[in-house]
């Protein structure tokens, strides 16, 4: 199925993950803000939600693409023979790095934590984990969208 942004030759899921990172990387960071602010439980509802909704996504992109595949999309592009693979090799490192951060931040929070959320014995470890999962989640919507450009928008 053809995507929805105008101008790209992806298709729904990579339209909707390539539009979903403009949300997550933002309610990621409010997620961080609201821990600096000591909200915790807000923080806790916050961070799941986003992990949820990125694990959705990413499950109903990856079957999306191998199922269907991407490549006769992307082979319009005049970087299909030169920057894209290259990009996209390094994107997935990116991002596979950003979804076991995920996991092990939320796996962590999820057994560590105190109920109700608040400062313990694991903060620090939970501060470091988050810190690094902010700037790989960060990086993996920066590599995405460069390598989306690259692929299903460039002509």
């Amino acid at each position: 199925m053809d995507g929805f942004l105008p101008g790209s030759r992806g298709t729904l899921m990579m339209d909707t993950v390539v539009t979903a990172m403009l949300a997550v990387v933002p309610a990621t960071l409010y997620g961080r803000r609201l821990a600096r602010a000591r909200r915790f439980a807000r923080h806790r509802r916050v961070q799941l939600a986003v992990a949820g909704a990125i694990a959705a996504t990413v499950l109903a992109f990856e079957l999306e693409v191998r199922l269907r595949g991407w490549r006769d999309r992307a082979e319009p592009s005049p970087y299909y023979g030169t920057w894209l693979f290259p990009w996209l090799y390094f994107h997935v490192t990116v991002a596979v790095t950003a979804t076991v951060l995920w996991a092990a931040t939320t796996a962590h929070a999820l057994r560590r934590m105190p109920k109700p959320p608040g400062p313990g014995r694991a903060s620090a470890w939970h501060r470091r984990l988050g810190q690094a999962t902010i700037v790989a989640t960060c990086a993996t919507a920066a590599t995405g969208w460069v390598f989306f450009y690259l692929a299903f928008v460039a002509r």
